[in-house]
């Protein structure tokens, strides 16, 4: 895969493209800045851009320059790295777009195993969310929900909760007590009642209710 990265802190950088190569991927173009960045992949492809959220050339310039690869080369992965799970992160990186994007906390992606993987998923198209950023954000107190989640019942809020904290079917049943049939069936009603028909994957529609879920958070 071709990767392109920008990381204003040096020890990271180096460590990063050293890990990137190890897992056997190409680095296209490695910069301390999103300016930089961004001039330095013009004519040249890259498959996924690796972003420090805190960097030149603003204290979020991460978003900012995500922000014009997304619109200069759509087709792009993105991947943010960050020392910080902030829910207002993630919201802004919702709005830059939900396909073949993702937020990762840098001292989980540290082994050449979970780094592949991230690219791998946000290469293939999907949204990955830091399992630790959705357990902070649905830990806090409940407080009013969206019209969107006030269709649910409170045990499909229940599935839905822990399905955020990035558990399988099987994780969610153990948590609940239930069976694991019984969470597929309130996984299908989730499904059906906010919208999320057949026609994207079960993996990608069980990320979508998440961050209907994660919104909802964000706005109580």
């Amino acid at each position: 895969m071709r990767v392109a990265l920008a990381e204003d802190g040096a020890l990271f950088r180096e460590g990063l493209q050293m890990l990137l190569r190890a897992a056997g991927h190409e680095v296209v173009g490695c910069a301390a800045g999103g300016d930089e960045l961004v001039a330095m992949l013009t004519g040249v492809h890259a498959d996924v851009a690796v972003l420090d959220i805190r960097m030149p050339p603003e204290p979020d310039g991460g978003l900012v320059t995500a922000e014009r690869l997304r619109a200069l080369y759509p087709s792009m992965g993105l991947l943010f790295l960050s020392h910080y799970a902030e829910s207002h992160y993630l919201m802004r990186i919702l709005d830059i777009g939900t396909d073949a994007i993702g937020y990762r906390l840098k001292e989980k992606v540290g082994s050449v195993e979970v780094l592949t993987d991230t690219l791998d998923r946000i290469h293939d198209g999907e949204i990955v969310i830091e399992p630790v950023l959705a357990k902070r954000l649905v830990e806090r107190p409940r407080g009013d929900r969206r019209n969107a989640l006030g269709v649910l019942t409170e045990r499909e809020l229940d599935v839905l909760r822990v399905m955020a904290e990035g558990r399988s079917n099987t994780g969610i049943a153990a948590q609940l007590y239930v069976t694991p049939k019984a969470v597929e069936k309130h996984i299908a009603n989730i499904f059906g009642k906010l919208g999320l028909t057949t026609e994207t994957t079960q993996q990608h529609r069980r990320v979508l209710a998440v961050l209907t879920y994660l919104r909802s958070q964000d706005a109580g």
